[in-house]
């Protein structure tokens, strides 16, 4: 009856979870680490509030050392007030003098039509159903299709804004083809893309022209070419919309929080490319490309898809490659607002990947014929 001779027995409560592999060594119940009286020798227990409240500190330290904005924000402003004096030294340079030229210049005539744009877009997006489009369509798919790509002219945004409202419009059952028509055209000929593209080009008024049926005219051939080859199954039609469920002040600042973040932010990001192409690239390779008509419209239209510049803020980037043709400066303006990356992977999130994969190419190549032919004719 001596309880040191029954190892594993209840009576041993540090070695409960283990007691069943204790097969009998316990005449001395110093032998068994495992055992109540030496709570030291248990590393992971719950009787050892050290390990558990270190493993607590380390998540806690991780989780306090991920980097926020504002702590982002205040590291840079730290490194630029370090290195102000070889940073005053760069910029006095004539090459960053010339590139800070032309990058306040692209931005700051850009943005009030930005502003105005993604005001105007989150008042439609509250004030305008999306059940009115559905109401205000032809029912016949071929009619539907242009008045649809008319309809483009009432959404004053850039394509950030198009996207989720074609979405809803095909949840809606509003028939794809006039909704993809709708999507294409609504950031190029809506009234403050024009109104840009004119402030932009104020010697050349026949640009604005062209660019409202250059991308009227692909807007309607990529919406008839979905009606007549498109299937159902490459279209996944969205689930929900971006802001149902919200109030309509939540759902305006949200509008404005993300039109403004995102097209913003390309903004920058494509007025900086520009000032780099007219600051640091070589003359001979501008005017290599411009000199040659083919290659000329190749490299804006590559340039169109990369920047993803706002359809708001093209036109003035357009309008500082002085050494390209007008005609393609005009595939820059039809191409950059139907398909670019940003443009690309919302149309994938929205619709589907596989939407995305047939549907950018055939916008892209539509995209540069189209306004191909509309500058031999226009310009």
């Amino acid at each position: 009856m001596d309880p040191g001779t029954q190892p594993g027995a209840g009576t041993d409560p540090g070695t409960g979870g283990g007691a069943g592999a204790s097969t009998g060594a316990g005449a001395d119940p110093g032998t068994q680490p495992g055992t109540g009286t030496d709570p030291g020798t248990q590393p992971g227990t719950g009787t050892d509030p050290g390990t558990d409240g270190s493993t607590g500190t380390s998540a806690g330290a991780g989780a306090g050392t991920r980097l926020s904005s504002p702590l982002v924000l205040t590291l840079v402003l730290l490194l630029a007030v370090l290195a102000q004096a070889p940073i005053r030294g760069a910029l006095g340079t004539p090459v960053m003098q010339s590139w800070t030229t032309v990058f306040v210049a692209v931005t700051v005539q850009a943005l009030p039509f930005l502003v105005l744009g993604v005001l105007l877009s989150a008042a439609i997006a509250v004030f305008v159903p999306p059940a009115f489009f559905a109401r205000a369509l032809p029912s016949r798919p071929a009619l539907a299709v242009p008045v649809a790509g008319l309809a483009g002219a009432m959404l004053p945004g850039c394509e950030c804004a198009s996207v989720p409202v074609a979405g809803a419009l095909v949840r809606r059952g509003v028939t794809p083809a006039a909704a993809l028509a709708f999507l294409l055209s609504a950031p190029a000929i809506n009234p403050i893309v024009l109104t840009a593209t004119a402030v932009a080009f104020p010697n050349n008024p026949e640009m604005v022209v062209a660019r409202f049926a250059a991308s009227l005219l692909v807007a309607c051939a990529m919406g008839w070419l979905w009606q007549r080859l498109g299937r159902a199954d490459w279209l996944r039609p969205p689930a929900h919309g971006a802001h149902e469920g919200e109030t309509k002040a939540e759902t305006f600042w949200n509008s404005v929080r993300h039109d403004t973040m995102h097209a913003g932010g390309f903004l920058v990001v494509g007025a900086m490319a520009a000032a780099t192409l007219k600051a640091v690239a070589p003359a001979e390779w501008l005017r290599t490309a411009a000199g040659n008509p083919f290659l000329a419209v190749l490299a804006l239209a590559v340039l169109a898809v990369v920047l993803s510049i706002c359809s708001e803020a093209d036109a003035f980037v357009a309008a500082s490659l002085t050494d390209f043709s007008p005609t393609a400066k005009l595939v820059f303006l039809v191409v950059g607002p139907m398909i670019d990356l940003k443009l690309f992977a919302m149309q994938a999130g929205t619709f589907g990947r596989g939407f995305a994969l047939r549907f950018a190419p055939a916008t892209f190549a539509l995209a540069v014929t189209g306004a191909l032919v509309t500058g031999a004719v226009l310009l």
